[in-house]
């Protein structure tokens, strides 16, 4: 009988700390690298025992898909190879499918990910007493909550918020929509800008859009650019950011907290939920629970300094 994967880390840990003295940290961030395979076969019915360089392949191009940087993608990989290393020298496994794996190249750079503190910055930085003020904070907190493309953000309109659920509807490219998990705080920030919104006078055809311009149209994918780019220079923000950034940051967060990596990409478009699944589809509870469970912005302290000025 074949040992489990949960046995098989455990094993692999205890053979890091007394074989190979590592360090606690050291461990948990080999482990960590394990735990992303693992999940990701899970969700394709396979086990560590019975895999192949053309599904690591495809592990390696899911974390490419979903904005992870080449060298991220290297350090990852480098673990898992170790741990197959490990395997093979306890005689677990015949052959190691890692052996011939090269490493990403690393000689492009892909957008910055931003920090919680700089997130944190960024929209302490947004003024709430000016008329743009409320409107600029929500969609800044569901650019980065929900993951969505600036061309996503933008289209967005009251028919598509299903707040009782927890989802908002995407139209994503090709004109495919998806159902993505919104969280309470980001659902707040948008209850908080219905105000605003409702005494904004909308232009014919625009009475729906969620998030208007001052005109009473939609928003630009340039203006939603220049808010954030102004935005990060009065908040002493250096990094080179874009709405994608936001994006990017959603991505590794939830991948850096465990999320399951076929999550994290149903999550940003890359499979096709429709409408009627809202009421029927497990699986979109479970995808809101991923991001509830392992979204860094939803499990610091109550006390953060954002929560303590809402409640001031």
């Amino acid at each position: 009988m074949e040992t489990t994967s949960a046995d098989l880390i455990k094993e692999y840990a205890l053979y890091l700390k007394l074989e190979c003295g590592h360090s606690s940290n050291s461990i948990d961030a080999y482990i960590r690298d394990v735990e992303k395979l693992v999940g990701f076969l899970e969700a394709e019915g396979l086990s560590l025992y019975h895999i192949d360089r053309t599904v690591l392949h495809q592990f390696m191009a899911a974390l490419s898909d979903i904005g992870i940087h080449p060298r991220s993608q290297a350090r990852i990989l480098s673990g898992i190879k170790s741990f197959y290393r490990y395997l093979a020298t306890e005689g677990k496994i015949e052959n190691d499918p890692t052996e011939l794996m090269e490493s990403p190249k690393i000689g492009f750079r892909l957008p910055e990910t931003l920090t919680l503190e700089e997130i944190d910055a960024l929209l302490s930085a947004i003024d709430l007493s000016k008329p743009e003020g409320q409107r600029n904070k929500a969609m800044l907190e569901t650019l980065y909550s929900c993951g969505l493309r600036v061309s996503e953000l933008i289209a967005v309109k009251f028919s598509d918020l299903f707040f009782d659920e927890g989802f908002i509807r995407v139209t994503g490219k090709g004109d495919k929509q998806r159902l993505v998990p919104i969280s309470p705080k980001a659902i707040r920030e948008i209850e908080l800008y219905f105000y605003d919104r409702k005494n904004r006078a909308a232009k014919k055809g625009f009475e729906d859009m969620l998030f208007l311009s001052k005109r009473g149209t939609s928003l630009s994918r340039i203006m939603v650019f220049h808010i954030i780019k102004k935005l990060a220079e009065e908040a002493g923000i250096k990094k080179n950011i874009s709405p994608h950034t936001f994006r990017h940051s959603f991505a590794s967060h939830l991948l850096e907290g465990g999320a399951n990596l076929r999550a994290i990409q149903a999550m940003l478009g890359h499979e096709k939920i429709t409408t009627t699944e809202i009421y029927t589809h497990v699986n979109n509870h479970h995808l809101r629970e991923e991001i509830l469970t392992h979204h860094p912005w939803y499990n610091r302290p109550k006390t953060s300094r954002l929560e303590s000025e809402r409640e001031g």
